[in-house]
């Protein structure tokens, strides 16, 4: 069963999106609407940890960091205080509709950049990353292989990509969807990461039984 369901996972890779169902939902603008003002309310602060996640990711002041997938653009302010005034916080998404809800959080940070993406490219300068977050989105990339060069490529030679992801259980997610919503457990995801250019340098849960995070630096 285990080699049949690994066969039918490249299959879709081949043939079609790889995070179809997962995205199903994002095609509705009224979605994303209200999806952006849930991902950017304060009460997700304490399910998410934000303080907890910018520490465990290393950043400091001057730094070059990405938010890909940043959707509302709830991390906006963690990370542009971390960076500080010399730093420079990349904000990155595939909807524009997201980017704009994104601008709005951000007002007033100054060392914010927008960028637009597409399913295959995060469209991030090269080598200009010193740290790329992907929160959550990692299972909504359609094609990971492509997506995943391009954000390789973005990192500096010592950049780290930080993924944080949802658990493939029955608890990681609200009535069970971490089962269906999620396509591949950590062990996994960890290995599809690593076969494209890219090297685990920590894989731990962060918050146990809901998110587990990697970071990874080029090969």
């Amino acid at each position: 069963m285990r080699l049949t369901a690994i066969a039918v996972f490249c299959s879709c890779l081949a043939f079609g999106q790889a995070a179809a169902e997962a995205n199903k939902e994002y095609k509705d603008p009224a979605f994303r609407t209200k999806l952006a003002t849930g991902l950017t309310s304060e009460s997700r602060d304490a399910r998410q940890k934000p303080k907890e996640l910018v520490a465990a990711m290393g950043i400091k002041p001057g730094m070059t960091v990405a938010d890909v997938g940043t959707g509302g653009g709830y991390m906006l302010k963690h990370l542009s205080g971390a960076v500080g005034e010399t730093g420079t916080v990349y904000a990155q998404d595939v909807f524009p509709d997201l980017l704009e809800s994104a601008k709005k959080t951000g007002a007033g940070l100054s060392n914010i950049k927008y960028v637009i993406g597409n399913a295959k490219s995060s469209e991030l300068p090269e080598n200009s990353q010193d740290v790329i977050l992907v929160l959550d989105a990692y299972h909504h990339f359609d094609f990971p292989a492509p997506m995943l060069a391009s954000l390789r490529q973005a990192l500096k030679p010592d950049g780290r990509l930080v993924i944080v992801e949802y658990h493939k259980n029955e608890k990681s997610m609200a009535n069970g969807r971490g089962l269906t919503h999620i396509r591949l457990p950590r062990e996994e995801f960890v290995k599809e990461i690593e076969s494209n250019g890219l090297r685990a340098l920590e894989v731990k849960d962060f918050i146990p039984e809901v998110q587990w995070m990697g970071i990874f630096v080029r090969r």
